[in-house]
């Protein structure tokens, strides 16, 4: 890296105690190692517009009080071109239940509303991703025998898999990575 080049500037919402080095964490925790406690379901957030070349939301989406909103802070926040990774459980996964924290239980479409394929509700918001990739992990048997590879491999297959067969193959985590677009 040149002297003049700059580490790229990361948000990391919710972060927790496990905030991502060299990150600016936010929280509304005062027991996490966040830098900015505020609450994730006010908004604004305390930042200007795109002042992040990226966001890392992990295990984060489910927990806010309108995923929509929040997709559109982000979108805010980031600058045109950056990079969003939201991380979340499949809603088949026995975590996605578990934990009463949880209001939203999210499959690997549930972030379409916001790209190219909105299925025609791309008036709930004017914020626009494009989806770089969706990688959805399913459980070790299911990895080892090939499934995981497949489902993330071809779109329809995995299309396939959310309407008729993720129940008896149930999904664990998904991760989006997402492009800003301005």
């Amino acid at each position: 890296m040149s002297a003049t080049a700059q580490k790229p500037r990361v948000l990391d919402v919710g972060c927790g105690i496990n905030k991502t080095p060299g990150a600016v964490g936010l929280d509304r925790n005062p027991a996490s190692r966040a830098d900015v406690i505020a609450d994730l379901d006010r908004f604004p957030y305390p930042f200007r517009d795109s002042c992040f070349d990226a966001l890392r939301a992990i295990h984060v989406i489910e927990h806010v009080s309108d995923v929509i909103r929040a997709m559109e802070e982000f979108h805010r926040v980031v600058r045109a071109g950056g990079e969003v990774l939201i991380v979340t459980p499949h809603y088949t996964d026995f975590s996605s239940f578990c934990d009463p924290t949880h209001r939203w239980h999210l499959n690997s479409f549930s972030l379409r509303y916001f790209g190219e394929d909105h299925g025609g509700y791309s008036y709930y918001s004017r914020a626009r991703f494009a989806e770089n990739s969706v990688h959805v992990k399913l459980l070790s048997l299911w990895r080892l025998l090939g499934f995981e590879w497949l489902i993330n491999t071809f779109p329809r297959l995995r299309r396939w898999w959310e309407y008729y067969l993720c129940y008896i193959v149930r999904g664990k985590v998904i991760e989006w990575r997402l492009t800003v677009v301005k």
